[in-house]
């Protein structure tokens, strides 16, 4: 495999909020992981591979700057393998995201997609939406302004017009379920997957697990959520993802957020050699064709 050089481009810090260190560490792992199987390995931030310094033909890549995303799609369709896919990482924005899992039939939150500049009160109410969650639908969060958790209609009416203040035209808005709050990681067509309860474990982003709080140890079936989690990897078009879920009382699923390579903070070790098995297994792919 010494003819396999590979380019693997970072996130920028901007889009890695309280985990910069953590992505560093699972993408200089799985780095490791493909060198010692023989692949040339450089390195690159998303600038440089904005100004073109990338000549690899495979680019491992855990982009989130719109010129990035736009840029591997480009890439693509001239026929580059990018792990994961320009497409599949807009796919992970919340509308396209909602639409999509919605649309296959993966369990998701009931929700709405509006314009900020809309008055959804009497919608919200009349469709027995009471808690409920505002998120940005353009692009991925940013800040802890881009998630939302609001009481009543009146109060998600307020972060809308906040939200269109700040230039955000689009939004999701799912209802809040009560239950267990669960983050999973894992790798497309890999058999290892990796789930726990942030809130236990004192994982957090922005602080939002409070709001279900500590796990109740609700029973659920393992293997549907990794099922579902595959199936959804695949209609995303993202091989490395991770995401959260909630499990209601009565032990049933919804997954409320998919991403494209999260940061595998309490799994980095274990997630590495897969991640790079399934890059290895693209590129056999790639080339029978």
């Amino acid at each position: 495999m010494a003819d396999i050089k590979i380019a693997g481009v970072m996130r920028a810090g901007a889009y890695s909020p309280n985990h910069i260190g953590n992505d560093a560490a699972i993408f200089n792992a799985v780095a490791d992981q493909l060198r010692k199987r023989g692949c040339e390995v450089r390195i690159y931030n998303e600038e440089q591979f904005q100004n073109g310094n990338v000549t690899e033909d495979i680019i491992l890549n855990m982009c989130r700057e719109k010129a990035s995303i736009e840029k591997l799609m480009h890439l693509e369709d001239e026929g580059h393998l990018v792990i994961n896919s320009g497409y599949g990482i807009e796919n992970c924005t919340r509308e396209k995201m909602t639409r999509l899992l919605l649309g296959n039939g993966i369990p998701y939150p009931e929700s709405l997609i509006v314009n900020t500049n809309e008055d959804v009160r009497a919608e919200l109410e009349e469709n027995g939406y009471g808690k409920v969650w505002i998120k940005r639908g353009d692009f991925h969060a940013m800040h802890k302004e881009d998630v939302s958790y609001c009481r009543h209609s009146q109060e998600a009416q307020e972060v809308l017009h906040e939200y269109f203040y700040r230039g955000i035209r689009r939004a999701v808005i799912n209802k809040h379920l009560e239950g267990d709050l669960i983050k999973f990681y894992g790798v497309q067509g890999q058999p290892w997957f990796f789930w726990f309860y942030p809130f236990d474990e004192g994982h957090s982003k922005y602080g939002h697990e409070a709001i279900n709080g500590k796990s109740r140890g609700l029973h659920f079936d393992e293997d549907y959520l990794k099922s579902i989690c595959q199936k959804a990897s695949e209609i995303m078009d993202v091989k490395v993802y991770g995401g959260d879920c909630i499990v209601d009382p009565d032990g049933s699923i919804r997954i409320i957020d998919f991403n494209d390579w999260p940061s595998f903070a309490p799994c980095s070790a274990e997630a590495a050699p897969h991640i790079a098995k399934c890059v290895l297994q693209a590129i056999k792919e790639r080339r029978r064709r």
